[in-house]
């Protein structure tokens, strides 16, 4: 087959389709022109999932007339001039490829004033091609109208989605963008209808409110660290305040908004063990370091990043998410009306920024109990200096033990018991890999494990808090623990958890008073003790005011 040069016109097609998957693509690359060029006001309309039409004005510095076509020429750009601009790009766009790729499969008009001239220009382009310019009246700054996207390639239109889904994508877009820039006010129309609008005054706690609503919005715990290489602000949930998926997790590096794997993982680290399985935060942070730090030339649509230093990155994410939980706004009421408390995001510089925001704080820890009873022999009724607790026993346990077994493996000092006659387990083809795989690892927790052939296997020595009842059961959670990868937790926490699980006192188990104060006792002393290992709650407190309040006696 010969080598040959691509033809212009395909090579912007595929240009097109590395950029432009959908609608959204289009109004983020439009909304990252409009940032770049300085504007206060962002509008963006949609009609028909934005297939149909697509329109962004904002109040920017506006194109010169005589530029206003170049700027729809292949890697046109006002962004780089030269290869050492690549190492330290600060703009949401620097590659020169979007304008002329939306233009490639729509329709194009646009309608621009520079601050400098008197007069707008208008142009219509049509398969990527000026057929009409002209003078026109304008405000400073751009309007770029994009209707009948992908019309003239049927295959690629085809794979979008229904219009309400494509305008779903279309509204996550700006939201995140308005999350990003508290600052500047974004409006919304979706087929003629209101759909967000923000006030553009740096508060990024009324932006919240906007995009998830008054109640989040009051609820969301501050966040702020700062190391010698980077800064991190924004707000995080607190741990009854999750969902059932990672797409409320807003991530900005220098205010651009990433996919990174890395901030993902360091944010579900900071609620390991906090949380129940399956269960997500919301999360809204800016990471701010020098641009030299990160590479963000690696995606074509500019949603990746590279961070020359990961684990500095991720270690000060995961702290100072940590930070915020181990702390609980008192005033959170007041926290969205009032301004002298809200968040202000700044310009990038780091060195001189200080944070804003000081609400008093409280510790999660719990209080001294006093016990007063058991119901069902599965749930423990304390009282506290401000009012009741119901403790989950089984829960509370499972935290005791697995903080201790956590200490013992940390210091390589897990106690253990051989067995006067050992255990026979029969394990399936799947766990019999899993074992094999892990059997060092299950050596530093105590097992001593032979094979006995033909997927028989002898259990010699377990650790000692095991006992030696239902050990093929505990064998056999523990091997299903160690087989789920849907998370990030290390192997040495996913032993812990389920020794911790299959070792702890049962629901429907009858204790007497001493050993409730005993097992109160203990969980007062963890570093988690409001929940299991796992991230189910260990307590429930039902404060003074609220029995006050549900008994009649206030208002």
């Amino acid at each position: 087959m010969p080598i040959k040069v691509l033809a212009p016109e395909v090579t912007s097609r595929i240009a097109a389709g590395e950029v432009i998957e959908r609608p959204a693509s289009v109004v983020k690359e439009l909304i990252e022109n409009s940032l770049d060029a300085g504007a206060s006001q962002i509008i963006v309309e949609a009609q028909g999932g934005g297939a149909e039409l697509i329109k962004v004005s904002d109040n920017g510095e506006g194109i010169p007339a005589a530029k206003a076509e170049l700027a729809f020429y292949r890697y046109s750009t006002s962004k780089i001039t030269n290869l050492d601009d690549l190492g330290k790009i600060s703009s949401m766009g620097f590659r020169g490829e979007a304008l002329p790729s939306i233009a490639a499969v729509a329709e194009v008009e646009v309608l621009t004033k520079a601050i400098s001239e008197n007069i707008g220009r208008f142009l219509y382009l049509k398969h990527g091609k000026v057929v009409r310019q002209e003078s026109r009246s304008r405000s400073q700054g751009t309007t770029i109208s994009v209707s009948h996207l992908f019309q003239q390639f049927p295959a690629r239109r085809k794979f979008l989605k229904s219009e309400s889904t494509e305008s779903s994508h279309i509204t996550h877009v700006v939201n995140q963008y308005a999350l990003a820039f508290p600052g500047v006010k974004f409006a919304l129309f979706l087929d003629h209808r209101l759909n967000l609008q923000t006030e553009g005054d740096g508060d990024l706690r009324q932006v919240v409110s906007k995009v998830y609503g008054l109640e989040v919005a009051q609820e969301m715990l501050d966040v702020i660290g700062r190391d010698a290489l980077l800064e991190v602000i924004g707000l995080t949930s607190p741990l009854s305040l999750v969902r059932s998926n990672r797409s409320y997790l807003s991530l900005f590096v220098n205010r651009r908004w990433v996919y990174s794997p890395l901030l993902a993982r360091a944010i579900e680290q900071a609620y390991h063990g906090l949380l129940m399985v399956g269960r997500y935060p919301i999360t809204v942070i800016n990471i701010s370091l020098l641009a030299q730090e990160i590479d963000v030339n690696v995606h074509p649509a500019k949603t990746q990043v590279k961070f020359h230093h990961e684990q500095i990155i991720f270690s000060v994410v995961e702290k100072t998410i940590k930070g915020a939980l181990d702390r609980t706004p008192i005033a959170k009421l007041k926290a969205v009306a009032s301004p002298d408390i809200a968040w202000q995001w700044s310009n990038l510089e780091v060195k001189d920024r200080e944070p804003v925001f000081a609400a008093p704080l409280l510790p999660l820890k719990l209080p001294v109990l006093r016990v007063l009873g058991q119901i069902a022999n599965t749930y423990i009724i304390a009282e506290g200096p401000d009012g009741l607790y119901i403790i989950d026993q089984h829960a509370a346990h499972e935290r005791i033990l697995y903080d201790k077994i956590m200490a013992q493996w940390a210091q390589r000092e897990v106690e253990v018991q051989g067995l006067l006659q050992p255990v026979t387990v029969e394990l399936s083809p799947k766990d019999e890999e899993i074992l094999r795989a892990n059997m060092e690892n299950l050596t530093q927790f105590g097992f001593v494990v032979e094979s006995f052939g033909n997927r028989n296997y002898l259990i010699r020595s377990v650790p000692l808090l095991l006992g030696e009842t239902k050990i093929t059961a505990a064998i056999d959670l523990l091997l299903d623990t160690l087989n789920n990868k849907e998370d990030s937790v290390p192997w040495e926490e996913k032993v812990a958890q389920s020794l911790a699980c299959h070792s702890a006192i049962k629901a429907g188990q009858q204790l007497s008073n001493d050993e409730i104060r005993e097992l109160l006792r203990q969980l007062e002393q963890t570093q988690q003790p409001r929940t299991c290992p796992h991230g189910r709650p260990t307590v429930i407190h039902i404060n003074s005011y609220q029995l006050e309040k549900d008994f009649g006696r206030r208002g």
